[in-house]
């Protein structure tokens, strides 16, 4: 068990039956009555955020998260295939567990997979992924007022605004936070 005042950012924890991960807290001190703690929680299995608040002298059950890295292999239909390069063992995945992922990933990739027991809670990206450019508009000369920017296609299927500067055929560094262009590679 851990005491409210103990927790942190990123720290995994069960309230009735259901496994959160804390985004965020803050421990608030009001003029009157007593302190309590409001925290920014994610549903690991359903990954909805949400907000609550606790009395200081609560108690959480910490949830035990597992990380084995594995590498992606294919999609078919709506299942993703992974597999553990250690023992060689493959799971399938839904689109639901891996939603948040599903924009950044490529054949051969090397990402981690949480799980809680034996059950799947979700697919851990790299801050920052490289994709190739399949599609894009080439650039008209002319046409670089600052900060212009137009569409790209990279070889996950996910569309991203890129500077006009970017070929086809080019691989950009996107961020797997907010899905945006960061760099070339």
């Amino acid at each position: 068990m851990i005491n409210i005042n103990n927790i942190s950012n990123g720290l995994t924890i069960k309230i009735d039956e259901k496994i959160y991960q804390i985004l965020d807290f803050k421990h608030v001190k009001p003029g009157k009555g007593p302190a309590f703690v409001r925290i920014k929680l994610k549903d690991l299995r359903t990954g909805s955020n949400i907000d609550k608040t606790f009395n200081t002298n609560i108690k959480f059950e910490q949830a035990n998260i597992s990380k084995k890295k594995m590498q992606f292999l294919y999609v078919d239909q709506n299942n993703y295939h992974f597999m553990d390069m250690t023992t060689y063992e493959q799971i399938e995945l839904d689109e639901v567990a891996t939603k948040d992922a599903k924009p950044f990933l490529k054949e051969n990739m090397d990402i981690e997979i949480m799980f809680y027991g034996n059950e799947v809670l979700g697919v851990l990206l790299p801050d920052k992924v490289s994709l190739k450019v399949v599609k894009t508009e080439p650039a008209v000369k002319g046409n670089t007022t600052g900060g212009a920017t137009k569409e790209a296609y990279l070889e996950s299927g996910h569309m991203v605004k890129v500077p006009l500067f970017i070929e086809q055929g080019e691989t950009v560094i996107v961020s797997t936070k907010d899905g945006k262009y960061d760099s070339r590679a």
